[in-house]
């Protein structure tokens, strides 16, 4: 398929500011009530619901498949030495504790080099040198830090802000706020720099009463990177190469889906990472196995799921890999009608948006 085939209008206001669920005023976040729409991919039939109804699409032995990755604070500013001017650091990730280097992206690029310093803090207490370049944005900083490194992650990270993405960033700015807006409840593994956002649906009264109802949950982690929002800039989509990110798969939940699986019950991917990581990790039968290492896969249409059953996921922006990834789940024409349905309902669409169940 084409690039040009995933292009579709939506209004600015369509785009969600905030989880529908939370209240900016009064800062009650009620994670599961954001619209979901059902689709179920055989017939094409839509169902409007509330996201708190998705257990009823499920039963007893059914397993649900989680990304507990952790995003940590990756956007912060610093100032250039001498001149003084304000550079945007976006931490991608550590690259090796005892020296303290981190792969970065900066902002403005052209004028950061090697052997610049940048100041961060209020008292320009925390140190960094550029002493690599990687792409045209990235950098390899070096932290001038000599205390332990978990003090130094802890300054670190208090100067930084919760990375949410520019459509949202532009139009609101960052808040103290999103630092919770932007983490799901299980998250544990600390390592994403963009919040599996399918996951931010699930509250705790949620999670307990798929317990309750004896749905089984298997985490897996994948640590979510900026390649999930890079624009694809080619039409041939079988060129385009998507950013490599981190992923671990335990034999615990090994053993929770492939015994689903095993006794015919249903596996739903919540969101595209986990749809991704299962993909990356199914062997021979449809069944996973463990695995500890770097994934780079990019889905789009015709693909041949062997591992789901269900997938739960954000309605997606335009011309995105999170939207090819959905159509190729539930089927090009069925998802693309979905798309329209929830523009003329009033659904939201993004990191905050609404979601969409494909059975």
């Amino acid at each position: 398929m084409k690039l040009s085939q995933f292009k579709f209008k939506l209004p600015e206001d369509r785009i969600a500011l905030y989880p529908r669920g939370y209240n900016p005023e009064t800062k009650i976040y009620n994670r599961d009530e954001a619209k979901l729409m059902v689709v179920h991919k055989e017939t094409g039939e839509i169902e409007h619901r509330l996201f708190k109804d998705i257990i009823e699409y499920f039963n007893e032995g059914d397993a649900f498949v989680f990304n507990d990755t952790k995003v940590f604070p990756a956007r912060l500013y610093g100032n250039k030495e001498k001149t003084g001017a304000r550079i945007e650091v976006f931490l991608l990730r550590e690259l090796q504790e005892e020296l303290r280097l981190w792969d970065v992206l900066v902002d403005p690029a052209r004028k950061i080099r090697i052997g610049n310093k940048l100041y961060f803090g209020p008292d320009e207490s925390l140190v960094a040198e550029v002493i690599d370049n990687t792409t045209s944005r990235g950098r390899t900083l070096r932290f001038l830090y000599d205390g332990p490194h978990d003090e130094f992650k802890k300054a670190l990270y208090d100067l930084g802000e919760a990375p949410i993405p520019d459509d949202i960033r532009n139009r609101r700015g960052a808040e103290e706020a999103d630092h919770d807006l932007f983490q799901t409840i299980y998250a544990r593994h600390e390592g994403a720099v963009t919040v599996p956002v399918t996951g931010l649906h699930f509250s705790r009264e949620l999670m307990k009463r798929l317990e309750i109802k004896g749905v089984e949950r298997a985490f897996i982690t994948l640590h979510a990177g900026l390649g999930n929002f890079r624009d694809i800039d080619v039409e041939d989509l079988t060129k385009h190469k998507t950013d490599s990110e981190q992923m671990f798969v335990t034999k615990e939940a090994c053993d929770i889906v492939n015994t689903a699986k095993e006794n015919g019950h249903r596996v739903c991917a919540v969101g595209n990472t986990c749809l991704r990581a299962l993909e990356t990790v199914v062997g021979p039968g449809g069944f996973i196995k463990e695995f500890d290492g770097w994934t780079n896969k990019f889905i789009f249409p015709p693909h041949e799921f062997t591992v789901a059953d269900a997938f739960v996921v954000n309605f997606q922006l335009p011309l995105t890999t999170m939207l090819m990834l959905g159509c190729s789940f539930g089927g090009y024409e069925v998802v693309m009608k979905a798309y329209k349905e929830a523009r003329k309902n009033d659904y939201y669409f993004g990191t905050y948006g609404d979601a969409m169940l494909i059975i």
